[in-house]
């Protein structure tokens, strides 16, 4: 695996070894010495599948307690995969960092606790699949707007259409207004 700095350090875009061939293709989608050779001594207690269609955003969403680690790729189609830096004491706090995640380029993304986490789909449709730290619990669960202009996250909007939101996702907190990590 290669594992890529992004522009918020902790944010970590991962390329698999892939070996493939006319019948297709293999990988390691998760390998826990190869993880912890770079640094990341993470232990998965929770594994998520979604499937979204075109102009569905999911997010901005984290975990004030059980907070969330996540491992996440795509396994049919495309999204645009986001991370904002939620942690007060970190050098990017506010910042955020955006990454294509496919089917065809097989990347995948670790986004640590403490970031605020949510995707766009930009394909006709596409399958999410992400490794948790913890478990979901949504007595903790927070969502900030994916549109906060403070935060100003760069959508790849299809036909530059609002994206298609939960009603939890439609009334989400203003960074301002939303609970930090110290």
């Amino acid at each position: 695996m290669k594992f890529i700095p992004t522009a918020i350090a902790d944010v970590i875009l991962i390329e698999p070894r892939i070996f493939g061939d006319e019948r297709g293709f293999f990988f390691e989608s998760w390998n826990e010495k190869l993880f912890s050779d770079v640094g990341l001594d993470v232990k998965f207690v929770q594994d998520n599948h979604s499937k979204s269609a075109q102009g569905i955003l999911r997010g901005m969403h984290y975990q004030m307690k059980q907070t969330q680690g996540k491992l996440v790729r795509v396994c049919a189609g495309e999204v645009f995969d986001v991370a904002v830096d939620m942690r007060k004491s970190s050098p990017t706090f506010g910042k955020w960092v955006g990454e294509y995640l496919s089917a065809q380029n097989q990347r995948m993304m670790w986004i640590p606790p403490g970031f605020a986490h949510g995707f766009y789909v930009t394909s006709e449709s596409a399958e999410f699949l992400y490794k948790c730290t913890d478990l979901y619990a949504p007595e903790h669960e927070v969502s900030m707007r994916w549109d906060d202009p403070e935060v100003g996250i760069e959508w790849p909007l299809h036909h530059s259409e609002k994206p298609r939101l939960s009603a939890k996702d439609e009334v989400g907190l203003w960074f301002a207004d939303a609970p930090k990590f110290d």
